[in-house]
C-alpha cells in the first residue's frame, strides 16, 4: 500500500478538501473526458450544454461548504492548487450572468448555475456520501456522457468504477513496488526493525520509487511553505468570516496578546497550549474564508499538523530543515495506513477521521522529530486518535467554521500531550493502533448519518440562532 506524502498534503483552497477541492477535481476529470477518446460520441455530435447533480453529503451541506462554487471554478477549468481566490468571485459572476462555460481548450457550453446545478437532498448515490454526477448534452438536450464521481475525502476524487476497483483490490499485495509497502502499523513496525531504518527512512525509500531525491525534498519544502504561509496570512487578517453566522476571527488578536506576553516576560503555564491554538485557528479561520490551504489530511482538520510542526520550531531552538521533512514524512506515513484501512473523511466516520487522524499524523511526526523509537511514534499516533474516537462531524449551518476552527486547536493540543506521553514510556502499550483504527472504521460505520457532515444533527441543530 503506497500513498505519497503529496496525495496525503496537497496545496488547495478551503473550505472542505472532499465538498471544494474534490468537486472542482471532478469537475476537471469530466472536461479531460469530453475531449478524450474514452466515450462513445456518436457521429455528428457535438457537446453543447453541461449538468452537475450533487448528493449526500455534497448536497445537505454544499452551500455552506461552497461546492457549487467549486463545481462552477472547475468547470471553467480552474484547479484547486492554481485557481486565484481573489479572482474566483469574479469567475462565478461571470458565468451567472452569460449562462455559460468558457474552459481553456474547449468550446463554450451552455451552463445555468441556477438549474442546471442541483442539490440533491433525496437521493444519495451508492458508492459514497460525497457523491455527484456530470452530464453532457447536445444542442437539442439529449444526453451524450454521464459519469459518477466520489469525492473520497482529501480532496481525493474517483468514478464508480474506480471506487469499486479500489475496495476490491484494497487486500491485495505486492502492486506497489516500494521497498517497503506496508498497509497497517505492524507491518511497518516489522519492516523498520528489519531494515534498521525509522518511518521517515523508510517513507523516503518508497517515495524515491517514484521522484529524484531533489524534487522530494523540494516537493515537501514547498508544502512546508504553504502551510506556513497560511499561519502567517491567518495571523494578519481579522474581521467577520463568510456564510452568514457572523464568527469573528480571532487569531490575529490573540497572536498579538501572545507576542506581548512573549516580550514582557511574564509567566504563562499556558504558553505552549495558546500558541499551538493560534497557530492552528490561524490556518482554519484561513480554510473557513476560502483562502490557500494544505490538505493535513483534509482542509476541515487542516491546522492540527502546521500547528504542530510550528509549535516543535518554535520551542526547540536545535529544530532543523531535515526535522521539517522527517517530521511530514512521518505523519503521511500514519496518514497513509489511516487512510487505507478506515477513513479520513467525515461524511463517512465523522470528524474522528478528519481531526483524529489528523491528531494522530501530528504526533507521530512530532514523536519522531524529538529523538522516539518507532514504537513511540505508532504508541503517540494511538493515544491521539483513540481520544477522538466516536468524533461527529457536526458543523453548524454547514459552514467549516463551529466547531471546526477551536476543533482543530484542541486536536493539535492533544498532539502534543500524546507525543510526550510517548516519548516518556518505552513504547509498550496496551490498545495497539492498528486496533485503534480498527475502531474508528467500525465506530464510523454504525454512526447515525445525522452526525457525518450532513449538519442534520448535533450542535448543526440545537444552536437556536441557526
Amino acid at each position: 500500500m503506497f500513498l505519497s506524502v503529496f496525495d496525503v498534503f496537497k496545496i488547495g483552497i478551503g473550505p472542505s478538501s472532499s465538498h471544494t477541492m474534490g468537486p472542482m477535481s471532478a469537475a476537471n476529470r469530466f472536461l479531460d473526458l469530453i475531449l478524450s477518446d474514452e466515450w462513445p460520441r456518436p457521429a455528428g455530435t457535438h457537446v453543447a450544454a453541461l449538468q452537475a447533480s450533487l448528493h449526500g453529503s455534497l448536497a445537505f451541506t454544499g452551500i455552506g461548504h461552497g461546492t457549487g462554487r467549486a463545481v462552477i471554478l472547475g468547470l471553467m477549468g480552474e484547479a484547486p492548487n492554481t485557481v486565484d481566490p481573489d479572482r474566483m468571485d469574479d469567475i462565478i459572476a461571470e458565468v451567472e450572468r452569460t449562462g455559460r462555460v468558457t474552459p481553456p481548450g474547449h468550446p463554450a457550453y451552455a451552463f445555468q448555475p441556477a438549474t442546471d446545478l442541483v442539490f440533491d437532498k433525496k437521493q444519495p448515490l451508492p458508492g459514497h456520501a460525497n457523491g455527484m454526477s456530470f452530464s453532457a448534452l447536445d444542442k437539442d438536450g439529449r444526453l451524450l456522457l454521464k459519469r459518477i464521481y466520489y469525492s473520497i475525502g482529501g480532496g481525493f476524487v474517483v468514478t464508480d468504477t474506480e471506487l469499486a476497483a479500489m475496495r476490491a483490490t484494497k487486500n491485495a499485495a505486492g502492486s506497489d513496488r516500494v521497498p517497503y509497502p506496508f498497509s497497517t502499523a505492524k507491518q511497518m513496525l516489522d519492516m523498520s526493525h528489519g531494515a534498521g531504518l525509522s518511518i521517515a527512512q523508510m517513507k523516503r525509500a518508497n517515495e524515491l520509487t517514484r521522484t529524484s531525491e531533489k524534487e522530494l525534498d523540494e516537493g515537501i519544502d514547498a508544502i512546508w511553505a504553504a502551510m506556513n504561509g497560511c499561519i502567517d496570512r491567518g495571523l494578519k487578517v481579522d474581521g467577520i468570516m463568510p456564510g452568514g453566522l457572523k464568527v469573528k476571527r480571532r487569531a490575529r488578536a490573540i497572536h498579538d496578546r501572545l507576542n506581548e506576553e512573549w516580550r514582557s516576560n511574564r509567566p504563562n503555564p499556558l504558553l505552549a497550549n495558546d500558541w499551538l491554538s493560534v497557530y492552528a485557528m490561524a490556518v482554519n479561520e484561513e480554510n473557513a474564508g476560502g483562502g490557500r490551504v494544505v490538505t493535513a489530511p483534509t482542509n476541515g482538520a487542516a491546522g492540527v499538523i502546521p500547528a504542530t510542526l510550528k509549535y516543535y520550531l518554535h520551542f526547540h531552538e536545535d529544530a532543523t530543515e531535515a526535522d521539517i521533512r522527517d517530521f511530514l514524512l512521518t505523519a503521511a506515513a500514519i496518514g497513509g495506513i489511516i487512510k487505507h484501512n478506515a477513513s479520513i473523511s467525515g461524511a463517512e466516520v465523522g470528524c474522528q477521521g478528519e481531526v483524529g487522524s489528523a491528531a494522530a499524523m501530528a504526533a507521530a511526526g512530532l514523536a519522531a522529530v524529538m529523538g522516539g523509537s518507532p514504537e513511540q511514534i505508532e504508541n503517540a499516533a494511538e493515544i491521539a486518535l483513540e481520544h477522538h474516537l466516536g468524533m461527529t462531524c457536526d458543523p453548524i449551518a454547514g459552514l467549516v467554521q463551529v466547531p471546526c476552527i477551536e476543533r482543530n486547536a484542541l486536536g493539535a493540543v492533544k498532539a502534543v500531550t500524546a507525543a510526550s506521553l510517548a516519548i516518556k514510556g518505552d513504547g509498550t502499550h496496551f490498545v495497539p493502533l492498528d486496533a485503534c483504527i480498527e475502531t474508528m472504521r467500525q465506530t464510523g460505520n454504525d454512526m447515525s448519518e445525522k452526525y457525518k457532515e450532513t449538519s442534520t444533527g448535533g450542535l448543526a441543530v440545537n444552536v437556536v440562532e441557526c
